[in-house]
């Protein structure tokens, strides 16, 4: 049978899972190097049994590794990774959606709070867009639509009706006694 790395070179066990539960306290891209460092003096440099042992991602050890040889540090903008949202791409999109929706949405004023309600579903708002000049191909899709109104505080309820205060006419029942 054929020995692991691990009994060759006699580490335990215990030291196994001391240097991964140190690596994960360390913040990247600190955490790469480290992971190459731990795999350099426990795994003889290997990142594929860093990566069984460990459970580390194999090519960031391997990065690592390469950072380590080289001395340079990779750094990633992982801030550019995001896909933009459609009002980011689009912004008369959301202006056009506002035109639409601030005439069919009333906001509570007795609740200081900045959500407007509206009868209009998305659905709607995207066939009102539609027929303002917006073409099938760049539109967004209805669930979208209704994502660009969450997220500009839009909600869907009934609109309440103004209500008419009524007077009232005759005694009342403190003027009896």
């Amino acid at each position: 049978m054929k020995k692991s790395l691990l009994e060759i070179n006699q580490i335990p066990e215990c030291a196994v899972e001391l240097a991964g539960q140190l690596v994960k306290r360390v913040e990247w891209p600190e955490r790469r190097l480290a992971m190459a460092e731990v795999t350099l003096a426990l795994l003889d440099g290997n990142a594929r049994i860093a990566e069984k042992v460990f459970g580390w991602g194999r090519a960031t050890v391997e990065l690592g590794l390469k950072e380590l040889q080289a001395g340079i540090v990779c750094i990633n903008d992982l801030s550019r990774r995001r896909k933009p949202k459609i009002e980011e791409k689009c912004p008369k999109l959301l202006a056009d959606i506002r035109l639409i929706m601030d005439p069919n949405s009333q906001a509570k004023s007795h609740l200081r709070t900045p959500l407007s309600y509206t009868n209009m579903t998305a659905k709607a708002v995207r066939t009102a867009l539609l027929e303002s000049g917006w073409s099938e191909a760049v539109l967004p899709g209805v669930r979208t639509i209704s994502n660009i109104l969450d997220r500009q505080d839009y909600r869907l309820r009934r609109v309440e009706k103004s209500q008419v205060q009524k007077k009232r006419h005759g005694p009342t029942r403190s003027s009896k006694m």
